[in-house]
């Protein structure tokens, strides 16, 4: 297990605190457009559909570790000094993305994407913040069309994307990313396996651009 895994379980599990102590984290809430891309036979009848790319995090950044030291085990302070940040998503049933994309010509598309596990991994820090991440997805988006099959997709996957997030003040945030998500195939008009890959749906990319809110929240840590 990494440090920074063993020392947000510390921050978690702490026994006795949480019922002792509040503490003020910045939470960042993150929202912007999307363009979805689903590679085959969809992405050949209509290139992009459009939604929203979310985030919520609770954002413990350097100043905020060494401020708070008092909350981090003895045994793990020292490897927080290291690290220019550690980000918790509060809850898994909060969307990753939304797709909203209605029908302008013969194909619409609604569903949203959720992602239970993730990992990331930044390569720079603030004030330009460009990291690699990769996760674990689950995906519901039902298709309706005039030239295509409607289908109703619904497939776990994994993630593979880029992020390059720009800190304009403290409070305000924005952020360019590019993600491509590969599930397990799904054919057209069902829910199983197609007979040829490229018809049916197995690899979405997405493009996104969001704006970043942060704000300081009280709370029992």
């Amino acid at each position: 297990m990494s440090p920074a895994r063993l020392l947000l379980l510390s921050l978690l599990l702490l026994p006795g605190l949480a019922a002792a102590q509040r503490v003020t984290v910045p939470v960042d809430v993150g929202v912007g457009p999307a363009a979805f891309l689903f590679f085959g036979p969809v992405f050949e009848d209509q290139p992009i559909h459009t939604g929203l790319k979310l985030s919520v995090d609770a954002v413990l950044d350097r100043e905020w570790l060494r401020k708070n030291q008092r909350l981090i085990p003895r045994r793990y302070r020292k490897q927080a000094q290291q690290m220019d940040e550690i980000r918790i998503s509060p809850s898994i049933l909060i969307p990753d993305s939304l797709i909203i994309s209605p029908k302008l010509r013969d194909t619409g598309m609604y569903g949203a994407t959720w992602k239970p596990l993730s990992l990331g991994l930044p390569l720079s820090s603030s004030p330009a913040r460009f990291s690699v991440g990769a996760g674990l997805l689950l995906t519901y988006a039902y298709l309706h069309s005039d030239t295509l099959e409607d289908t109703h997709f619904l497939r776990p996957g994994a993630s593979l994307g880029v992020d390059l997030e720009l800190q304009l003040s403290k409070s305000f945030l924005v952020g360019v990313g590019w993600e491509s998500a590969f599930y397990v195939p799904q054919e057209l008009g069902g829910l199983g396996l197609p007979e040829r890959l490229r018809d049916g749906i197995f690899h979405v990319g997405q493009a996104y651009l969001q704006l970043h809110f942060r704000f300081p929240y009280t709370t029992r840590l």
